[in-house]
Parts: structure tokens; C-alpha cells; sequence
């Protein structure tokens, strides 16, 4: 039952300061009480809708391709002060895994937070990576988590608060397999869902893993397979195999803690965890920081099934390009490696696995106990060749070869020739070429709703036939674009007339002109589409 009275003071408050109060970013009244009739500042809520919340369509970057790039953290951090207090043993210009501070000769504190967005559909799939994710950081450490605070950001009003509680439970519920109780926590308004936890924990100071001390001719052994940023994107897209999704699910909810304890046993010299800066990252800085040079097999990294055939089909999300942009200067790859296998290794990973740097004889036991202890994807990818600047080499043995693309989909990408706006010809230097029509202007699968059933297939075709029937033909594309405004106006179809005309405009069609096609449309369709278009150029 809304509560109008309510409704109308908060809005008149809003109004007169020409500001929603809940967002200044927004007239008032905003789109959500013109197209749905609520008001989320007089504390009405948008009606959940009736299937389940697909997590991953709600935010921009899945899991950790969400957080800042190593490149520009470092760019950010430096030159920041750092506390001198003899206390902190391992604290922000290591750049480890954790900060460490020193209680007594005997004991010393393990501290750290993560927060990211969903990297699943299922909140409390969800809630559960960012728990097994936050714990990671200690394990890496050689320390055992005591206590957590769970953190969270979520639209409020705008979801089902459900999905919250979903998320919450889900964290609360790892952390209680992990043995570690939540005290407490934070939590924000925010558009973007994000989900972690502050964890503290112990360790015996002189049993504390860096991520600074591996040796020459040490064995480098990873915990997780690799590609669960890349699934994760292709989720987002639909074009995630069902088994893949499963796959990443199980391995991002597994706990570190078995692999953290054995490392322990088997004498490990270094360790870091494999999260947003991908494997390539991680070990880049594990390399220079250990000052040794290092080399991996890709024929030996343990990954994730479908990770393969989506980088096959070019599916990576932008957290690769940024992580090559950070750490691509370190990397020395065999002429044999494909493209495609730097991607997956640049790929960000969501509560991946550790990375070890331990004795030959040693990690091949660890991997063994890792095996029966049910940590089956654990294999020695690499070694460190010794000493050096922190080079890292990536060498194939043939054994391995990404997969060519299935024939059909093949010719398919062969044969259709891909749509540029005017501002990509412009800056990409190609020749005017093919444009789509309002598809490009704005996403066909929202205007069905965020949460609609999947169809991309039929959406994918449907695009390719805008691109056909808007391509220049007979008509040269300034024409077409003229016909497309005068269309958009007569369909008044808001999203369309919008994205037309900023191309109109980027083509250097006048505002006379543009205002002429749409005198056109307005010709044929009489007064409603006058009406529209007016209030439209007001906007």
C-alpha cells in the first residue's frame, strides 16, 4: 500500500530543490516513478521479479575483473605515507597478500579485506565466493583465520531484500566451515551489488609465507584451475556452457585451507593467492619481489572446462587488457604461444587458488597429499629458473593447442561483416563502413528487462539483420541516416531518435537537418509524434 501522503512531501521537497533527494543525479520525477509509479526516496519498493535474479546482469565487471588494475593501484599508492612501527612486519609497500602486525615474539596478526561484485547468478553462491575469497588472503600467509566482518553494498528497495539475506547467509555459512565467526559488519547503499569481508587472523611470526622468498630451481604449484573471470564474463553474455558455470561455482566456493596447511608441512618458501590481477600478475610480482626469474608450462595449468573454447571464440573480459597493460612488460612468451593462452593467463580470477614456490622433491609430495585430500586440480605449472629481475617465461610443449572455432560459427564470422558507429571509424582509422541501426544505441536484451529470459542466439541474428538493412547500399549512409531518425521519431521510439541523432551528429548532419527528418515523421504520424519530439528536444 504506497503511502501518497508520504510520497508527495518528499516529493515536493525534491522538486523545489530542482534535486531527488535520494540521487541529486536525477530530476524528480525520475524515469522509475514515470515508468513504474515508485518512489524509492518515500520508501517504496520495486516489485521483485517473479523468476530469479541473475547477479551477474546487474553489474558492469563480474567477481574480481571489478577491482582497480595493478598498474594503476601502484600509480595511486605511490608516494602515500607508510607508519614506521617496527610492529608491522609485512604492511602496504610489500605488496603482499595481507598486512602482518607483530603482538608479542610468539604471535602476530594476519589483517586483510576484499570486496567485489557478483561473479555468479546465485546470491548465495555468491556469498560464499566472497567468503572463501576474503580467507584466502591468510591462507596464503601461513595464518589461520579468527574472526570476519562482512561488508556489503546493494540497491536497497531496487531488489528484493532477499537476495541480500541470500548473500549474507552465504557468507556466514562458509565462514562458519572455515570455523571463523562474523562479529559484524558494514554495509552501503549502492547500484553496483558488491560483497566481502574483513578477515583477521593469527600466525606464528616465524612461520610467516611471503610472497619474497622463492629460490632458484623451485617448483611453482597452483591449487585451482584457472578461468573463472572468463566464465564468469561469458555468463554475462550467455554464452557460458552450462558445465563450465558448475565447474567455476564449485572450484571459487572451495576453501584454501587444506592447501595453506599442507604447504605448511611440506616446507613452502613463498606463496601469494591468484585473484584479480591473474596468474600472470600474481607471479610476476611473486618473481620480482623474490628477485628470481620464473617460467610456467601452459600445457600444465590446470583449467576450468569451456575455458578453452571460449577463448577460442575470443571471450575475455576487459580486466585481461588491464592486466596486460600492468604486467605485460614482464612477460616472455615462446613464439608457439598462442594469443589466446597469454588471455587466459592475464585472466582475473575470483577466489583462485594459491601459488607455491617450494623444493622440487617437496611440491611433488605436495601435490600428492593435495590430490588426496581431495584438492584434485593441483599441479606444478612451472619453476623458478633463478636469479633475476623477475622475469616470467611461458613456454608450450605443443600439447595443448587452442581449438579452431566449429565450421558453421566460423563461416559465420567469416561472412558478416562487423558494424561501426561513425566515432569508431573515426578513431580506429577504418573506412566508413557498415552501421547498425537502434541496436547499437541501446542493449535489446534490457529493453525486456535485465532479469528477461535469455535469448541471445535470436538476438545475435536480429542485430547481424539491422546491420544488413542500415548498411549502405543504394542509399549512401548519410541518407540512412537521416531515414533512421525520421523512422525513430514516427516509432517513437526514445532510446532510438537518441542514438541516431549523437550519430547524426557525429557524421556533421546539421540540427536543421536533423529537425527536417523528424518534420517528415511527424507529417505522416500527426500529433503524437509532434508531442514526442518536442518533449524530447526539451530533455
Amino acid at each position: 500500500m504506497k503511502d501518497l501522503e508520504k510520497r508527495k512531501r518528499v516529493m515536493q521537497r525534491s522538486m523545489r530543490l530542482g534535486h531527488c533527494i535520494c540521487d541529486p543525479k536525477k530530476p524528480c520525477p525520475c524515469a522509475l516513478l514515470r515508468e513504474n509509479d515508485v518512489c524509492l526516496c518515500a520508501g517504496e519498493r520495486l516489485e521483485g521479479p517473479a523468476g530469479p535474479v541473475r547477479l551477474t546482469r546487474l553489474v558492469e565487471s563480474a567477481g574480481c575483473a571489478s577491482k582497480i588494475d595493478q598498474a594503476a593501484l601502484k600509480r595511486l599508492l605511490a608516494g602515500l605515507p607508510c607508519p614506521e612501527d617496527s610492529r608491522v612486519l609485512i604492511g602496504m609497500p610489500a605488496g603482499d597478500d595481507a598486512g602482518v602486525f607483530l603482538v608479542d615474539k610468539n604471535l602476530a596478526l594476519v589483517q586483510t579485506v576484499d570486496v567485489f561484485t557478483p561473479s555468479v547468478d546465485d546470491p548465495y553462491v555468491f556469498g560464499q565466493v566472497a567468503a572463501a575469497n576474503s580467507l584466502s588472503d591468510v591462507y596464503a600467509m601461513g595464518g589461520r583465520p579468527l574472526t570476519a566482518l562482512s561488508i556489503v553494498g546493494f540497491p536497497i528497495r531496487a531488489l528484493p531484500d532477499k537476495i541480500l539475506q541470500d548473500i549474507l547467509r552465504g557468507g556466514i555459512d562458509k565462514m562458519t566451515e572455515a570455523g571463523v565467526p562474523v562479529v559484524g559488519g558494514h554495509s552501503i547503499k549502492d547500484d553496483q551489488i558488491k560483497a566481502g569481508f574483513a578477515v583477521t587472523g593469527v600466525v606464528d611470526p616465524a612461520r610467516i609465507i611471503t610472497n619474497a622468498a622463492a629460490q632458484p630451481g623451485d617448483s611453482l604449484v597452483l591449487t585451482k584451475p584457472l578461468g573463472t573471470g572468463i566464465i564468469a564474463f561469458a555468463a554475462q553474455i550467455d554464452r557460458a556452457p552450462g558445465s563450465a558455470l558448475a565447474a567455476a561455482a564449485h572450484t571459487m566456493t572451495a576453501l584454501n585451507r587444506t592447501a595453506s596447511e599442507l604447504m605448511l608441512q611440506h616446507g613452502a618458501h613463498a606463496c601469494t593467492d591468484v585473484t584479480g590481477f591473474g596468474l600472470i600478475g600474481h607471479l610476476a610480482d611473486m618473481a620480482s619481489a623474490s628477485k628470481v626469474d620464473v617460467e610456467v608450462v601452459w600445457d600444465d595449468m590446470p583449467l576450468l572446462p569451456g575455458v578453452l573454447e571460449c577463448a577460442a571464440e575470443g571471450i575475455a573480459s576487459g580486466a585481461v587488457e588491464r592486466n596486460r597493460e600492468s604486467s605485460g612488460d614482464r612477460v616472455f612468451p615462446e613464439k608457439q604461444v598462442e594469443p589466446a593462452v597469454l588471455d587466459i593467463l592475464f585472466d582475473a580470477q575470483t577466489s583462485g587458488g594459491l601459488l607455491i614456490a617450494l623444493a622440487p622433491d617437496d611440491a611433488e609430495a605436495l601435490v600428492a597429499r593435495l590430490h588426496e585430500s581431495g584438492v584434485r586440480e593441483a599441479a606444478i605449472i612451472g619453476k623458478a629458473r633463478g636469479r633475476g629481475p623477475g622475469r616470467l617465461f611461458v613456454r608450450t610443449l605443443g600439447r595443448r593447442p587452442i581449438p579452431a572455432l566449429p565450421q558453421p560459427e566460423a563461416a559465420a564470422l567469416a561472412t558478416v561483416t562487423p558494424t561501426r558507429s561513425a566515432m569508431e571509424e573515426h578513431y580506429m582509422g577504418a573506412e566508413p563502413g557498415n552501421e547498425s541501426c537502434c541496436a547499437e544505441g541501446h542493449d535489446l536484451g534490457k529493453a525486456a528487462g535485465s532479469n528477461a529470459p535469455a535469448a541471445s542466439q535470436t538476438q545475435r541474428r536480429f542485430q547481424d539483420f539491422l546491420g544488413a538493412a542500415n548498411a549502405p547500399g543504394a542509399l549512401d549512409a548519410y541518407t540512412k541516416r537521416i531515414v533512421a531518425i525520421a523512422l525513430s521519431v514516427l516509432a517513437r521510439c526514445e532510446p532510438c531518435v537518441k542514438a541516431h541523432v549523437e550519430k547524426a551528429r557525429e557524421m556533421g548532419i546539421s540540427q536543421e537537418e536533423i529537425d527536417e527528418a523528424a518534420w517528415m515523421a511527424i507529417s505522416f504520424g500527426g500529433c503524437p509524434p509532434m508531442m514526442f519530439y518536442n518533449a524530447l528536444k526539451q530533455k
